[in-house]
């Protein structure tokens, strides 16, 4: 194991036995001749990744993908079934709510339970007990017992004491979504000041808004196996249209945004990153100003229009065309949709092309480039069939108004009125 490597997991693989019913695990277990009456579930099939010092990564997946029975055995709660893993340095873990904690203790007696499982002295938890109680913020209920906290006092008090004993790995499984915002906001920030001192992180949750922004890296487990790695924008991109819509993105090289001057300028997109049943495709897209030139730089409060192009090799009904801003965490920004503004088309013929214009009036985001995702689908806005959905379709930069922009969405003048007595 290299040592710049903080985690080594090779080839790791647990199997359970189930059975039908209790009496076949008690058939089994008599049976003179060895027969066998369960059958294998693979919890993990043959997973290999190694994480660096100091990096922080993602894990993602649906429920019963893996990624729990993947921390319980780094952390050692699991054996595995075969394979092996390896952490150089001492592990802080939130496994599961209030794990590792006596529920007839008192907060603070389990404060130093927690640091002596760690290995430290009495006299080095005296001098970490401030900082845990400060950022725990549950006042005189640290004298009571546990089993009377609620959910947002379990998290506070475990997650204080994880992050406050210097671990050299810190893994966070979803015990964060039980705190409410500010606490989950503080959470993250505490985990960033972490990461930046050294801290390797894995962390586990069904946020990939929060996984995009927060991870260097992200791995997908699927069905106890790796499905894809890499950077978090493009796998959790991939990981969104699967789980919503049950297809892969299919990645092919990027064609150059040439303009043609006879179709307006539009930007040929038919062979960007995207996903769907692709029985209608959307062609080209592209922004025009409000003098109806094609433009990238779009002013907060003036006029603009969207415009797309598709066709068809099927009969679509309720035909929604839809934009998404998104900035460059992946976030989602702003929307808007046919569906939203019951501005559907209600028909369009096999073999058709159409040509689609959205006008509206440029929102007052935070000026700075923003990229396009556009969709095209059928149905309405809770039930509808993804045809063609494209990632990262274009740019486009916002440009201030008024210069006084201070956060990623402000009001216009005539949307506030101040009064005072």
């Amino acid at each position: 194991m290299q040592d710049n490597i903080a985690i080594s997991v090779k080839n790791l693989t647990k199997v359970y036995h189930l059975y039908d019913s209790p009496k076949d695990r008690l058939k089994e277990a008599l049976n003179p001749f060895g027969k066998k009456y369960h059958h294998d579930f693979y919890a993990l099939k043959d997973v290999s990744f190694e994480i660096k010092k100091g990096e922080t990564v993602g894990i993602i997946g649906k429920n019963g993908a893996g990624k729990s029975t993947l921390l319980k055995i780094i952390t050692g709660v699991l054996t595995p079934t075969s394979g092996e893993v390896q952490v150089k340095g001492k592990i802080a873990s939130l496994l599961e709510l209030g794990a590792g904690f006596n529920p007839e203790m008192t907060g603070m007696e389990n404060i130093y339970l927690n640091g002596t499982i760690m290995g430290f002295s009495k006299e080095e938890m005296d001098a970490k007990v401030d900082a845990i109680l400060s950022f725990a913020d549950i006042g005189e209920f640290i004298d009571q017992p546990v089993k009377m906290y609620s959910s947002g006092m379990f998290a506070r008090l475990a997650f204080s004491v994880a992050i406050n004993v210097e671990p050299d790995v810190l893994i966070v499984d979803e015990a964060l979504s039980v705190g409410d915002a500010r606490f989950q906001n503080r959470c993250i920030r505490k985990m960033e000041e972490i990461g930046d001192a050294g801290t390797t992180i894995l962390f586990v949750s069904h946020d990939t808004q929060a996984v995009n922004k927060f991870c260097h890296r992200v791995i997908w487990l699927n069905e106890g196996k790796i499905k894809a790695e890499g950077e978090p924008a493009s796998i959790l991109e991939e990981y969104m249209s699967f789980m919503t819509y049950g297809l892969e993105t299919v990645r092919e090289e990027r064609v150059s945004e040439e303009k043609e001057t006879e179709n307006e300028a539009l930007i040929n997109v038919e062979k960007l990153d995207s996903f769907g049943e692709k029985k209608a495709l959307i062609e080209k897209i592209g922004f025009f100003d409000d003098h109806g030139n094609a433009t990238s730089i779009l002013k907060q409060g003036e006029k603009a229009t969207f415009v797309s192009i598709f066709h068809t090799t099927i009969n679509l009904y309720g035909v929604g065309i839809g934009v998404l801003f998104k900035d460059t965490l992946n976030n989602d920004i702003l929307t808007f949709n046919s569906y939203m503004y019951g501005s559907e088309i209600k028909e369009v013929k096999k073999g058709k092309r159409v040509r689609v214009a959205i006008e509206f009036v440029v929102p007052k985001l935070y000026p700075k480039e923003y990229t396009i995702t556009v969709a095209l689908s059928e149905g309405t806005q809770q039930n509808h069939i993804q045809q063609h959905w494209i990632h990262d379709a274009t740019t486009i930069n916002i440009v201030s108004a008024d210069q006084v922009d201070g956060c990623i969405v402000s009001l216009y003048p005539h949307e506030v009125e101040f009064s005072y007595e």
